[in-house]
């Protein structure tokens, strides 16, 4: 009875071991953080930012003056010329707005930039990690800049440093 107990056992951690996954994870931010051609078009992005930011705040000071002038003038104007005053005031918010959503939004300028400069960096990235992923014979790579959390990392599963020689970077 034991030896049949023992046989089921070695039987049984034979055919577990025979369905073992191979795990491994990158840090795409590091990968990407090497590459000339992201870094270029991540400090491209940061100029055109830094450009909108300062339309937009000269805008913002604008509208300040704009609501100072008239709560400072506001006793001296006559009805319509506080209701004008007010309508500009009011068009002025909704071209800044406007502005801010065409520079910022979800689908404004700086997001197509990013989409036109980045996504190309990105894919081909990924493409790599596919295919040293399925060279592998990995079933599953974590990302290990995502919003996953990992307690522990053993650096030999790695494969960082693989994907950026495979792109032609040198560590």
């Amino acid at each position: 009875m034991k030896k049949l107990y023992l046989v089921g056992i070695i039987l049984f951690l034979s055919f577990t071991a025979s369905f073992a996954q191979k795990y491994a994870y990158v840090d795409t931010d590091v990968i990407l953080g090497k590459l000339p051609a992201y870094v270029a078009a991540q400090e491209q992005l940061d100029k055109l930012s830094q450009k909108y930011q300062k339309e937009l705040e000269t805008i913002h000071s604008e509208l300040d003056q704009m609501y100072k002038d008239f709560q400072a003038e506001v006793v001296l104007l006559s009805q319509d010329m506080k209701k004008k005053r007010e309508e500009q005031i009011v068009n002025k918010e909704k071209e800044y707005k406007k502005l801010q959503r065409q520079y910022f939004g979800p689908e404004g300028d700086l997001a197509k930039k990013k989409e036109a400069l980045i996504k190309p960096i990105q894919d081909e990235v990924f493409s790599t990690i596919q295919s040293i992923s399925e060279q592998g014979a990995y079933s599953i790579v974590f990302d290990k800049a995502g919003s996953m959390t990992m307690i522990y990392t053993n650096p030999k599963f790695d494969l960082s440093d693989q994907v950026l020689q495979k792109l032609g970077y040198k560590n």
